[in-house]
């Protein structure tokens, strides 16, 4: 009887002892995938030069500028999970003064793959017209605009672990007039 009971407590000691290596290991190979292959990392923000659309300009009675700011970006994921996001607005600016709003659809990007996108923000420049260095930007051939973006959404991973995440992202935007053409530059940063 008493070798039954010793056996059976040899046998729960080995089969703990399996356990408890299999979950360390398990946890060791968790943490170093985590830190090595599965790292978050930022997505890039390759900006596309574009043009101007439907410029009309105008500079008697009044100075105006109305023109249709075409930005085409591709997003480019680095991370091994996929990133859904929603329904999100990037804001234009122009020395600091809001200009133009410009609604982005929900969309997803793919783990290890790109998402190329194109946004159009109608400028007016009527509220433009009122900051001093204004007309020294037209003179000079050039309207520098900045834009920010945060998109809220949901990164998984393998299709199993879900984490809220949010990307911010921010472009300089540099637009010749006499070409019509936009040169933007873009990166981003992510949070979770």
């Amino acid at each position: 009887m008493d070798t039954t009971k010793a056996r059976s407590w040899r046998c729960v000691k080995i089969y703990c002892g399996v356990t408890v290596a299999i979950i360390t290991i398990f946890i060791v190979v968790s943490i170093i995938l985590y830190f090595t292959v599965f790292k978050p990392k930022d997505p890039r923000i390759i900006a596309h030069p574009t043009n101007l659309e439907n410029v009309q300009f105008q500079l008697y009675p009044n100075v105006s500028i109305n023109a249709t700011l075409v930005l085409t970006m591709t997003i480019d994921n680095r991370n091994y999970g996929g990133f859904e996001f929603k329904d999100s607005v990037a804001y234009v600016y122009y020395r600091g003064m809001l200009i133009g709003e410009v609604p982005i659809e929900h969309s997803k990007v793919p783990a290890r793959g790109s998402f190329t996108m194109t946004t159009y923000a109608n400028i007016t420049g009527g509220k433009m017209a009122t900051d001093p260095d204004f007309y020294n930007d037209i003179a000079s051939g050039t309207l520098n605009f900045t834009s920010t973006t945060s998109m809220h959404g949901k990164v998984s991973v393998l299709k199993i672990v879900k984490v809220g995440a949010k990307v911010d992202s921010f472009c300089d935007i540099c637009v010749h007039i006499l070409t019509q053409e936009v040169d933007p530059v873009c990166h981003s940063k992510v949070e979770f």
